[in-house]
Formats: structure tokens, sequence, C-alpha cells
């Protein structure tokens, strides 16, 4: 079999050759059908050759954006419906009434303008994050290897492709080295494919096993997948339902309003012989408190605002419903290696079985460190304790382990050296190789030895490759129940591919190696369980081992281990099962899949960490899919989250993130939904009683502002660790109408109460006056509840609104600016009094819901 063998640089490794390519020059090139292209080689493109096809726009050019142009991000927050209304309101307001009267349209600007700035600042952030976490594929050209762009990829490039690699282009494959491809996402059938040369390749699959090469035959728009690839990887805000939930809310206010403002016009403007402007002025103050403008551009902020925030931690977030989802998750199924564990392992022990020499025994394994250009953590540990040259050399712990998922297969990371074929013990030379598949669960190699012997030999899981029942199962039990991982050495008795391989082959030794855990996992295993966040452990590896490893880092319920191998295959009972154990070993990549449609049926929002191949299929189906950024790209692509600095404990930041901003979202959501309530309600009670509307857009402006803008984006931005709840725009209405109906009842008592009270010239002021105290103090009683539970700064909050409406109440010019001036002391206190009834009744009313429904 040809191996394929290049070093990190991408030169020929001295002692192989590489494989004769396949010669396609038969083929029409894509663009100019009446030239074909040229043969390729193994060397790849020339630079001149690379240089003709950018000139002739043969370049992978397609424009991936990870976010929203700005162009695109003005037009989203200024182009609103609500937007529109209030600019017709407000340039009436210019021409017929005071400045002062004309705030609101002054709020909407500044509102408006802090939504585009900060979602452009989320924009820089997301774009240069998606740079970093960009991978890059290794692209043969001049005879050398090297990492580029994919929008630097030409036309009949020979890109490089190993365990986890994303095909990026259409192609053909020019080399195969026992090459499976996985092609799920484009087709929907999870079995791999494998491919030999000649075969064609689709952008949008990825590698699951072997290696090799492929020439590029379509390239930007033309490839098969870049379409759909430009479509996934767009800034969204609106599968979620937090979103969704708020569209519903706005499109019940516009029936409400629409009504509503009518009546109020032809109360205001017909039925009443009042002053034109003064009318003008009464009705637009009745209609623009009806919009909860503030409302979407402040869960824009928010979210916005997280992605910020996450970007600083070194989290990609691909998707930004995915911070929302985060805070619904109740489950989370975790891989072991690479995210409990540490990528790396060292090699503690090796016994050899059945009278096998260990001097032999090293030898093997020291050659079959060179059977895969690509090795995984396991062969890599492999290879760090008998390196090249040294075939007797003692088992040593090292540096230069790879991260990897479970038998992945990932390839090496930047800067790490591949064994040479061929070349691992003097004298061996490798004939035949059969990569790691996370399926079969093992790996082979053939040599032929110094002695002109041939062997083939199998390296994978004990419980796979011995038969049930065979007594060094017991032994490997022991050492499982220690969190030790164990690897079967076996001699096959025939071919490497032949079916019963696995059945026949003869035990020679166990190689007993040892995972670093991550100094971190316990910790952000004990923020899930306070978080009342179920943790599954889910992996490849021997279920009793990896119940060892969560043992050792606090995992609640390790102990209860399960062997995939005995799932039950009904979903129901599969559920059962999950929800039952906590950790789960001989996993194969289709039962993640099923492991996680299985614990959704029972209603769990599921989220799926992961960084191989194997674990694709799972991420994609999981409600939220996060990888390591050291993952294969296939993981990357598919996942919503990608935590770039690889470490498991940053999501817990982005689950405080996700419940920060649903949580704090339906707070405020609830403040704004109250000021639409009551004011559609005191609305109607003008229109239905005949009397002037009591409120000037200035006096609403003011309470607004102190009662809703200012604290609501203090209370958006503030942490919330409480788990986010379903049915958001129930949960948000349940308080809002009575909250609305409450303040409404209680401010158009006190205006009718001030109309018989005051008469004579500046009446109509001093009972609008009137109402509105009675109507800040109930909004301010809202602000209070919702603030809760207190702490300085929300107690302060509430305290400062407080203060600057006293401020305007004692100010001359700010009496005269806002025209709010009480005019005596009886009216005034009755004011509070029905303002302090209204607030008992809302206490009571809040817990009363709080009781029946729920907080």
């Amino acid at each position: 079999m040809t191996q394929r063998a290049l070093d990190s640089s991408g030169e020929q490794t001295p002692g192989t050759s590489r494989p004769a390519m396949i010669d396609a020059g038969a083929e029409l090139d894509p663009v100019h059908p009446m030239k074909p292209p040229p043969a390729r080689r193994p060397d790849g493109l020339s630079t001149a050759e690379v240089a003709e096809r950018v000139a002739r726009g043969e370049v992978n050019d397609v424009p991936v954006r990870s976010s929203r142009s700005v162009t695109e991000i003005v037009r989203a927050n200024v182009l609103t419906r609500f937007n529109l209304i209030i600019g017709v309101l407000w340039v009436i307001m210019l021409f017929v009434a005071p400045i002062q009267d004309s705030l609101f349209g002054f709020v909407i600007v500044a509102n408006t303008g802090i939504g585009i700035i900060q979602e452009w600042r989320a924009k820089k952030t997301l774009d240069s994050l998606a740079v970093i976490g960009e991978a890059k594929p290794t692209v043969r050209r001049d005879g050398a290897a090297a990492e580029i762009s994919t929008s630097e990829i030409v036309l009949g490039d020979l890109i490089e492709l190993g365990p986890g690699d994303k095909v990026v282009v259409d192609g053909t494959v020019a080399e195969a080295d026992s090459l499976e491809i996985d092609e799920s996402l484009l087709t929907g059938e999870a079995d791999p494919v494998v491919k030999q040369a000649g075969d064609p390749v689709m952008s949008g699959s990825f590698v699951v096993a072997g290696g090799g090469a492929f020439t590029a035959t379509k390239v930007g728009r033309e490839a098969y997948a870049a379409q759909l690839a430009e479509e996934a990887s767009r800034f969204t805000l609106v599968h979620s339902e937090l979103r969704s939930g708020i569209s519903t809310i706005l499109k019940y206010v516009t029936w409400m309003m629409v009504p509503t403002a009518i009546g109020l016009i032809i109360s205001q403007l017909v039925v009443k012989d009042n002053n034109f402007k003064d009318s003008v002025a009464r009705t637009v103050g009745g209609i623009v408190p009806m919009i909860p403008e503030g409302l979407v551009l402040l869960t824009s902020v928010a979210f916005a605002i997280g992605v910020v925030r996450l970007g600083r931690k070194q989290c990609l977030v691909q998707e930004l419903p995915a911070i929302e989802g985060l805070a619904r998750v109740d489950v989370v199924c975790l891989d072991k290696t690479g995210t409990l564990t540490e990528g790396g392992m060292d090699v503690t022990e090796v016994r050899p079985l059945n009278g096998s020499d260990e001097a032999y025994v090293t030898r093997v394994l020291g050659a079959f460190g060179s059977s895969d250009p690509r090795p995984n953590a396991s062969l890599q540990a492999i290879i760090d304790a008998y390196p090249a040259g040294g075939g007797d050399a003692p088992p040593a712990g090292g540096g230069g382990v790879l991260p990897v998922a479970d038998g992945a297969g990932l390839p090496a990371a930047d800067g790490a050296a591949l064994p040479a074929a061929g070349g691992g013990v003097e004298g061996w030379t490798v004939t035949d190789a059969m990569p790691f598949s996370s399926a079969r669960k093992y790996s082979g190699a053939a040599f032929a030895e110094a002695d002109g012997t041939a062997s083939a030999w199998l390296l994978g899981a004990p419980d796979v490759l011995l038969s049930e029942g065979d007594a060094t199962l017991t032994e490997i039990e022991h050492l499982n129940e220690q969190g030790l991982r164990v690897l079967l050495l076996a001699r096959a008795q025939g071919e490497l591919n032949a079916p019963g391989a696995a059945a026949g082959a003869a035990p020679t030794a166990l190689v007993v190696l040892e995972q670093r855990l991550r100094p971190d996992a316990g910790d952000t295993l004990a923020y899930f369980a306070d978080q009342n966040v179920a943790t599954k452990v889910i992996s490849g590896d021997n279920a009793v081992s990896v119940g060892a490893v969560a043992g050792k880092l606090g995992l609640a319920g390790a102990e209860n281990t399960l062997d995939a191998r005995r799932l039950p295959t009904d979903p129901d009972e599969m559920a059962t099962a999950m929800e039952q154990n906590a950790v789960f070993g001989r996993v194969t990549p289709q039962q993640k899949r099923d492991m996680v449609a299985a614990l959704q049926s029972r209603g769990h929002t599921v989220a799926m960490t992961g960084d191989g191949v194997n674990d694709v299929l799972a991420l994609k189906d999981a409600d939220i899919g996060v990888s390591m950024g050291s993952g294969s790209e296939a993981t990357r692509a598919v996942a919503q989250i990608v935590l770039l600095n690889n470490s498991f404990a940053t999501l817990p930041s982005v689950v405080a993130e996700g419940r920060r901003v649903i949580g704090n979202i339906t707070r405020v959501a609830t403040l704004f939904l109250t000021k639409t309530v009551y004011s559609v309600l005191l609305a109607i009670l003008v229109v239905c009683t005949q009397v002037e509307y009591p409120f000037l857009p200035r006096h609403l402006t003011l309470l607004s502002t102190l009662t809703i803008g200012v604290p609501a984006f203090f209370l958006a931005l503030a942490p919330n660790k409480e788990r986010a709840q379903p049915h958001f725009v129930r949960r948000v209405m349940r308080y809002a109408i009575p909250s609305g109906v409450i303040a409404a009842t209680a401010t158009f008592t006190t205006y009718l109460v001030a109309r018989h009270h005051y008469s004579g010239e500046g009446a109509l002021a001093a009972e609008t006056s009137a109402a509105t105290l009675t109507l800040f103090l109930v909004s301010m009683w809202v602000l209070a509840i919702i603030a809760r539970p207190y702490t300085w700064w929300r107690v302060g909050l509430v305290a400062a609104m407080g203060l600057g409406f006293l401020i305007v109440l004692v100010v001359p010019w700010l009496q005269d600016f806002f025209a709010l001036k009480l005019v005596g002391t009886t009216m005034p206190w009755t004011a509070v009094g029905i303002a302090v009834a209204a607030a008992a009744l809302l206490e009571f009313v809040w817990r009363w819901v709080g009781r029946r429904f729920g907080m």
C-alpha cells in the first residue's frame, strides 16, 4: 500500500516516495470547456499556474460572511414599523407643540443609534473571531504542502485530506489511503463512503477515516455546498422563542393600537372642542406610549453585548440564538476526551500476554507508530513512548500529544511532527495500514519485518478484539476502574481488511494509557450541578474507565455507567436509560445521535459538546452544538458555538450569558408591555368618557425614561442565573396585563377625582399633574417588583429614578419644562393614597400569579 509521508513543512520525508497521481488530462476544464486542464501531478500546481488561474478568475472567492453588513444593520434598526409611526408623529409634534413634547423622538433616535453601535461592535467581534477560528486546508503547490485560506484555492489545486478535514470545494480524488468520507450533511446518509482514486467528492462532506488528496474541479459559487455554507454562516437573530415571542407581542399591539388610536383621534379632534394644537399634542401623547419601541432595540443590544462579552473569552457564537438556547439547556452531553481530559495521554505500562516477548512487542509498537501519518491521541502516546529508531525505549510520559475526540483520529496540530512512513523500527517496512475508525474501534498495520517475516497487527479496544468471557477482560476491568485506558495489541491471522480479522486475532499485549485530566473540568461539572443541568458523559471508550475519570472530577452519578452496546434500541427505553445513567461508553457515532434524539423526546433541551468527526451528527441534531476550536473543521462547521481556547471551563460563561439575556429580557419586557397595556386602556377610557386625554407627550416621555428606559437598560445587562422558562409571551403577559390594568385604573381614578376637585383656569394642568403622580408611583412599584431580588445597585437604581422625578417636581424650571406642578395638598395626597392602594393590589396579584402559574 502506498504511504503518503510529508513532514510538517510539507517536504517529502527522506526514505519515502510519493504515490503516483491519477492523470485526468482527458477531463475538460469546467470553466474553459474547449481546453483540457493540465494533467494532475504529485507536486500540485506551480506558482505560475496558480497566477494564471487567479487572473482568469478561477478562484474560490465565495464571500462567506459571519455577520450582517453595516448597511443591513442600519436598515434593520432604522426601518422598522414602529419607527415609521413614531417618526410621523414626531414630525407632527415638531410643528404643533413645544420641543419638550417632541422629546420622545430624540429618545428613539438615541436608542436606534445605540442599537446600531452595539450591533456594529458585535459584528467586528464576530468577524474577527470567525477569521481566527477558520480552518485552513492544506494545499500542495510546487511540491510543498502549505495551509492557505479557502478563498485562495484555485481550480486544479491539489488539496490534502486527513481525518476530520472538511472537503471545502468539489473535486476528484487523486490519492486515497483507506479514505472514508461522510456525506451525511449533504445526503442525509449516515454511513461513510469509501473513496478510491477518481471518485468525486463534494464540498460540505468530511473525512472520517484514512487520508488522501483531491483535485479541485469546482470552486467559488459553482461548488455544491457554497450557497448552503454562505447562508448557514450568516448572522441570525430570528430563530428563537425570545425573538418570535416579541414579534407576536408586537403583532397584537398593532391590532390593539390601530382602532384605539383612531378612536382617540376622533375623540380629541372632533368630539372635544379644544384648541387644535393642544388636542393634537394630547392625541399623540396617547398614541406614542402604546408602542413598546425600545423592547426590540433593547433585545438586539442584549444579544449584541452578549456576543462581545463571549468574544472576549475566545468564544465564537456562530448563531446568536445559541446564546438564548443555552439558557434553556437542561442536559449537557459531554465527550470525555478533549472535554473532561486533555487530548494527550501517556503510556504507563505495556503488559505482554500469552508469553509474548516484551522486546518484540516494543518493536511492533515502534513500527506501528510509523503506519499512520496522522496519528490519533492514543497512537501519538505510543509514538512518544517508542519513538522511531528507539525500539526498546521504556515508556515515557511526555508532551507533544494532540487534543482529539475519543478515537476521532484528528490531524496533528501545527508544528507536530508526523511519523515517517516505514521508518519506525530499523529494517521494518509498512506494507499496509488501516487507519483508526470510531465504528471499528481499532486500527491496523502490516509489516515486512527485518528478517523478511510478514506480520499484520490490530490495535484497539480490548472488549471489541477479545471474545466475550476472555479472562484478560477481568484484568482490563480492574485497570479501567482506576480510570486508565487500555488498548489491546493483537496479531491478525489474515488480511487487515478481512471481515473476520478482529475475531481471529491473537492477543499479544496490553498497552496501558493514562489520560490527563483538565484542571478546570471539576469546577465546570460542579457549576452545572448547581444550576440543575444534568451532565451525561458520552464516550467511545470503555464505560467503566470513563466513569472512573468522571468520578475523579466529582461528577454526580459517575458510578451509574452503561455500555452503549447494551443500550436499548427502542427510543422510549433508550430515553429511560439516558435519564437513569450518567456515563456511557463504547458509543458509536450513530448512537450519539440517537441518544440526543431520545433525550429530546422527553422534552429535554440538549447541548452537545465535541471536537471529533464522530461527534458531528450529534452536534448537528442537538439543540445547541458546542465545538472545541482545535476540533475538526466538520465539527466547527455544524456547531453553533466554538470554544476557540479549547477550554471546557468557558461553557459556564456561555450558559450564564444566555440566562442573563433571556431572563433579563423577560423582566424588561414586562415593563414595556405594562406601559402598552395602561396606555391602550387609558385611551379606551378617554374615548368612552369623552374627556380630554390626561397627558402630553412630555409627561409620558418623562415617565417612560424614569420607570422603563433607563432602568431597563441596566436590568437587561445585569447578571441573571435563573434558568429560562418556556412560553415567553404567556409568562410576560400574565404579569403585564394585570399590572397595566391596575396602573390605568388607578391613574384614571385620580384623573376623574381631580376633574371634580379642580376648576377654572389651569385646572387641566393640575389634573394632569395629579394623574402623572399616581401613574409614576404605580409604575415605580412595578419597577421595584421587577428589580427583585434586591442588591445594593438595584436599590440604588430604583431610588435614583424616584429622586429624578422628585427633582422635576421641586425645581421651578423643570416644573415649567415638563408642565408638572402639584396644586394644593388634598389632591396630591389623594393621588398618593390611590397609588399606595394600587401598589398593594399589585403585590397581591403578582404573588397570586406566581403561586398559580409559577414565576
